[in-house]
């Protein structure tokens, strides 16, 4: 994978001159023991992208031959992450190749960390050159010809990926709409901040809920606009696995419709980029489920709170001074936004 933008940690400057990066070494030995022909890296950088994630981008050097470029995703110091949401880095891995086998567009791993590897929980995988920065792929000149093809390709997608069996998955979490409904209901009383059009889309979604005996299927958990690596050609990879769980599969295709995914191309229901009727039939030419529109609409109402909730605990994280960011300050901000949409879909104006 190639983020656009990077920040170059591969050295660091002391009192004593540049002392080279604590990664270097180990990652260097870890990809000569599973890299075939590899004698080091070069280029080590931290990737800006990704909240709760490290990712590293680097060059391994070969005996005559090309580089290899890779991506290192690793935990935050190496150390696993705590959230209950999140699948560990290990099954994240595992899930990247179950879907590179179902033909949908991911990079290859080429080694999950050992133990005795020193770097902590995360793997290696291949580095794709796009764009995955939201503003460049629904503005730039670049992206023009694929654009129109988005919709399309991420209904074909989603439909091989929800097409995974069942028992080839490792474990993960089952989260029915109900599930996710006291979930976040929980964390938006306990964070203290009072919505009224919250509580009116809680009780909405409540009153609404698919029945239990939905078919439940894989579901991404994160498919958006910013976790796909975008080309000139489409849709090159999909990234971000760590929200993967087994759930409704009308989740997905919700979820990228919620308007804060579009980036002010509100008009362009999915991503920004296109329509619902072009991803729905991509899904469905894909032999993915029936669509049910209904359900569709359900996990983008239940998408925009859960986006909305998650804004209150920014604004959490910046008034207790753990994290005093103004990009927390500013996603705190947002949640005002996801009341308009909310009201915009469980009250439209015809």
């Amino acid at each position: 994978m190639i983020r656009s933008s990077t920040v170059d940690l591969s050295v660091r400057v002391t009192d004593m001159g540049v002392e080279e990066n604590p990664l270097s070494a180990p990652l260097a030995a870890v990809v000569r023991n599973h890299i075939p022909g590899a004698t080091g890296i070069t280029n080590l950088k931290r990737l800006s992208g990704g909240a709760s994630q490290e990712t590293w981008s680097f060059d391994v050097t070969t005996a005559g031959k090309e580089p290899v470029l890779l991506i290192l995703r690793r935990a935050p110091g190496g150390a696993r992450d705590s959230r209950a949401t999140a699948v560990p880095l290990e099954t994240e891995a595992r899930l990247i190749d179950l879907a590179g086998h179902a033909d949908v567009p991911v990079p290859t791993v080429r080694h999950v960390l050992a133990p005795d590897d020193g770097l902590g929980h995360g793997f290696i995988m291949d580095r794709i050159a796009g764009e995955t920065i939201a503003r460049k792929i629904l503005r730039d000149d670049e992206f023009a010809a694929a654009r129109p093809k988005l919709a399309r390709q991420c209904g074909e997608i989603l439909a091989r990926l929800h097409r995974i069996k069942m028992e080839s998955l490792p474990p993960l979490r089952t989260s029915p709409a109900r599930s996710e409904i006291i979930q976040y209901l929980e964390t938006y009383k306990a964070h203290g901040h009072p919505h009224p059009v919250f509580e009116l889309a809680f009780r909405w979604l409540r009153d609404n809920a698919p029945p239990e005996t939905t078919a439940h299927t894989l579901v991404h958990g994160d498919f958006r606009n910013g976790n796909l690596m975008i080309g000139p050609d489409g849709v090159r990879a999909v990234l971000d696995w760590e929200l993967a769980h087994i759930g409704d599969p009308m989740e997905d295709l919700g979820w990228i419709c919620v308007n804060s995914w579009r980036f002010g191309n509100i008009d362009q229901p999915v991503g920004g980029f296109g329509s619902r009727e072009d991803m729905f039939e991509g899904y469905e030419s894909a032999g993915g489920l029936k669509i049910d529109p209904a359900r569709v609409k359900y996990w983008e109402v239940l998408g925009t709170l859960k986006w909305g909730v998650m804004c209150t605990i920014m604004v959490t994280a910046f008034k207790s001074g753990t994290d005093r960011s103004v990009e927390r300050a500013t996603i705190g901000r947002r949640s005002s936004e996801t009341e308009v949409d909310l009201l915009r879909l469980l009250a439209p104006r015809n």
